[in-house]
């Protein structure tokens, strides 16, 4: 279709998210493509030795030569009882930023400090090309690790539906430090969005997540429901609450859609554009992208992910 990147998520007990091994899952992906970039959106770097993620990931990258990327976060990615599970270290989150710093030498071929226990240790496999490391966030915390660390920065707009996106990314330009491989800030912003044939087509999709917003804001998580199976009596409070959501929503026609996201990207100045989608109806999910893929005429320019 065109599209310059595909990213997979890391997600744990989550019954609407499959994402429990987005490394092993980009591993399949690398197999079946040449030339499309596959990254993670992202690992969760609080449970996992940084060596073992680099020797992971330079793997993959052996595997596909230049188009792998390593997104990184500091959320668990789960409730916070599989997150024990997963690391019993309640403070590992605190370990982020020296996690990622050991982790982008190991990723680089860099030594580590001769003061580190990890000095001489190298990430093999050694080759020509090396992963490209992201920092994932929906704060300003990212932001500022990012650029203090001279790190792309990717920031989940579809989490936060827009809240502090404007904010971040002017905090991590504003104090990008340049490193040896970056010389200058870049960023992106991963939106959820979805584009029908028609408005009236793309709002009835839609009433699957709508279901299942309203459902995780009470606390009930649950896979995706069929459209005509998802609408539920509301409270007012709920019902404003919907009115704001999809006031918001880059929901729509193809046409109606594309300008939605030319404004949003215009307004925040990024460097790409990240889309997510997610219907009840896989078809749906593939229409969308390939309607979106077309009006942005993404066979001739990657303009977009």
């Amino acid at each position: 279709m065109g599209y310059n990147r595909f990213w997979v998520s890391e997600h744990h007990n989550h019954p609407t998210i499959l994402g429990t091994a987005p490394e092993i899952l980009m591993g399949a992906i690398a197999a079946r493509t040449r030339k499309i970039r596959i990254g993670s959106a992202g690992i969760m770097l609080p449970h996992y030795a940084s060596f073992k993620v680099a020797e992971q990931f330079r793997v993959l990258d052996a595997l596909a030569p230049g188009r792998i990327d390593l997104g990184v976060g500091r959320a668990p990615g789960s409730d916070q009882l599989t997150a024990r599970l997963l690391n019993p270290n309640l403070y590992a989150s605190d370990e982020f930023p020296q996690k990622i710093m050991e982790l982008k030498a190991w990723v680089d071929g860099e030594e580590l400090p001769s003061n580190h226990p990890g000095h001489r240790v190298h990430a093999y496999p050694a080759t020509e090309t090396h992963p490209t490391l992201w920092v994932l966030g929906s704060s300003d915390y990212g932001a500022q690790l990012a650029a203090h660390l001279g790190l792309n920065y990717a920031f989940a707009h579809f989490i936060t539906d827009g809240a502090g996106t404007k904010e971040a990314l002017d905090l991590y330009r504003n104090n990008f430090k340049p490193n040896g491989e970056n010389q200058k800030p870049f960023s992106i912003v991963c939106v959820w969005a979805l584009a029908a044939e028609t408005e009236e087509e793309a709002w009835i999709q839609f009433e699957s997540r709508m279901r299942w917003r309203m459902d995780r804001n009470m606390g009930v998580l649950g896979p995706l429901l069929p459209p005509q199976n998802a609408s539920r009596t509301m409270r007012p409070d709920e019902e404003l609450y919907m009115d704001e959501f999809k006031k918001n929503a880059l929901v729509g026609s193809v046409q109606s859609v594309k300008k939605k996201l030319l404004e949003l990207a215009n307004h925040l100045e990024i460097d790409e554009l990240v889309i997510i989608t997610w219907t009840h109806d896989h078809a749906v999910q593939r229409r969308s992208y390939e309607l979106l893929a077309e009006a942005f005429n993404l066979q001739n320019q990657s303009i977009a992910a």
